[in-house]
């Protein structure tokens, strides 16, 4: 009998040893309306997504009322039919820095605005992620927001995170959440000069090996979206936002001067903003190459496997830029 017993315990951990969990595929959702294109549909049902982290609003600090607002509120156009919708809510961490934040009253109306939307529309949620790229002068308002927030909302809370407050975190403290995501990108400066602000593996390699020290559960953010750093006269006027290199090449109005810098030869408007001549328009993006190198870097680096590698951001312009199965390739790395 106990030959037997053992025989079967054996067979059963031989089973569970060789099935591993999956890391699953994930997006964010950044836009004001939420109404999904069908090449947005469609990556949504080839990579098997459960989950879309949704923008629900951003909290923004009114200077002239001394007090935090709501800012460009989620508008569904559309009921999402994914499975679990995790509603994110930025807070500019102007909003923290103010000394006399009545936390308390934020995160009250904050977990209310939450549930009007949610109940408006007939949305159901056992997560809230918070983005706040809180700052030591702004930690003890952040946190003491994260404490009020998750007793009063009782749901699961996660927490954006950036690698500087994964290398530094004894001094930049650690959130009382459920689980954090990393944002792996918008590493460098914005600059002509300068390599691609959006990842630059050197600065990453500075980072990454404390990740196996940083004490809270991770999933990761990768990005794959594009921007130009729009310039004149050595300064920066601003980020436009999914604009490529192919965009550009297609445009008389924009010479080529190197890979990824334009030189505008004539004036002209281009999706609402103006370029003058001898303006420059810088190209950041990520390749699909980039996407498996920090995958391959950080599945040597991460304390232990993420459940899910969630894409910034789902957007038909952003998923035109990539092979339909980068995705499912990328999340294979861990």
């Amino acid at each position: 009998m106990k030959l037997h017993t053992l025989y079967l315990l054996l067979i059963l951990l031989f089973f569970s040893c060789d099935k591993k969990e999956k890391t699953c595929v994930s997006f964010y959702y950044w836009k004001t309306n939420y109404e999904l294109t069908t090449a947005e549909q469609e990556a949504i049902r080839d990579n098997n997504v459960q989950k879309i982290y949704i923008r629900y609003f951003d909290i923004d600090w009114n200077s002239n009322t001394k007090a935090a607002f709501p800012r460009s509120p989620i508008h569904f156009i559309q009921k999402p039919t994914v499975k679990n919708i995790v509603p994110v809510v930025y807070i500019k961490n102007n909003v923290m820095l103010q000394a006399a934040l009545d936390v308390d009253d934020l995160a009250q109306k904050t977990v209310r605005f939450i549930a009007t939307i949610n109940r408006t529309n007939g949305i159901n949620c056992n997560e809230i992620q918070i983005d706040c790229d809180w700052s030591l002068d702004s930690k003890y308002n952040y946190l003491a927001f994260i404490e009020r927030f998750k007793s009063i909302s009782k749901k699961k809370i996660s927490a954006t995170i950036r690698l500087h407050q994964v290398k530094y975190f004894e001094k930049t403290k650690i959130p009382n959440v459920d689980s954090g995501v990393l944002m792996y990108y918008n590493m460098g400066t914005i600059s002509m000069k300068s390599g691609n602000s959006i990842y630059d593996r050197s600065i990453a390699q500075r980072y990454i090996s404390s990740l196996n020290q940083y004490p809270l559960v991770l999933n990761v953010a990768l990005p794959i979206y594009s921007w130009g750093i729009h310039s004149r006269d050595n300064s920066i006027l601003g980020l436009r936002s999914k604009l490529t290199v192919e965009d550009l090449q297609k445009d008389e109005n924009f010479l080529a001067i190197d890979a990824t810098t334009f030189k505008v030869i004539q004036s002209n408007y281009r999706k609402g903003v103006f370029y003058k001549k001898e303006d420059l328009v810088k190209i950041e993006t990520v390749t699909a190459g980039d996407l498996k190198e920090m995958a391959e870097d950080l599945e040597e680096n991460v304390a232990q496997k993420p459940k899910e590698i969630i894409f910034y951001d789902l957007d038909q312009d952003n998923l035109k830029n990539y092979e339909k199965n980068i995705f499912k390739q990328v999340s294979s790395c861990f």
